[in-house]
């Protein structure tokens, strides 16, 4: 599935589901949520990423310097574990996923 795509499919979810419990008082949980889907799109791209090449060129755009993204590139932890580490976060950053189509659920809902 593209990225674009997810994030058509993403944004349908999460403005049906901000509006149905919008009367509710849930802030805490939609930053929690907001949080997992941010890491899990993350992880998407990194899984997207197939070679190591492709992940320390992409590291290297996003502005990782050449060794911490050789060191990511060519780690063996999972894609889930690779997207919680301060490199990805600071690659694809609450800003970058906005501009690339994700809308979060905090911007909603507050």
């Amino acid at each position: 599935m593209s990225m674009e795509t997810r994030f058509l499919k993403l944004r349908q979810v999460i403005r049906g589901w901000v509006n149905y419990f919008k009367i509710a008082n849930m802030k805490k949980i939609v930053q929690k949520l907001d949080e997992w889907i941010r890491r899990r799109i993350r992880m998407c791209y990194w899984k997207q990423w197939k070679k190591i090449k492709t992940k320390y060129d992409n590291l290297i755009k996003m502005g990782i310097n050449k060794d911490k993204a050789y060191r990511i590139a060519n780690s063996r932890k999972s894609y889930w574990r690779i997207s919680n580490t301060p490199e990805m976060h600071i690659a694809l950053n609450n800003k970058t996923l906005e501009r690339l189509g994700y809308l979060s659920l905090s911007s909603i809902h507050c």
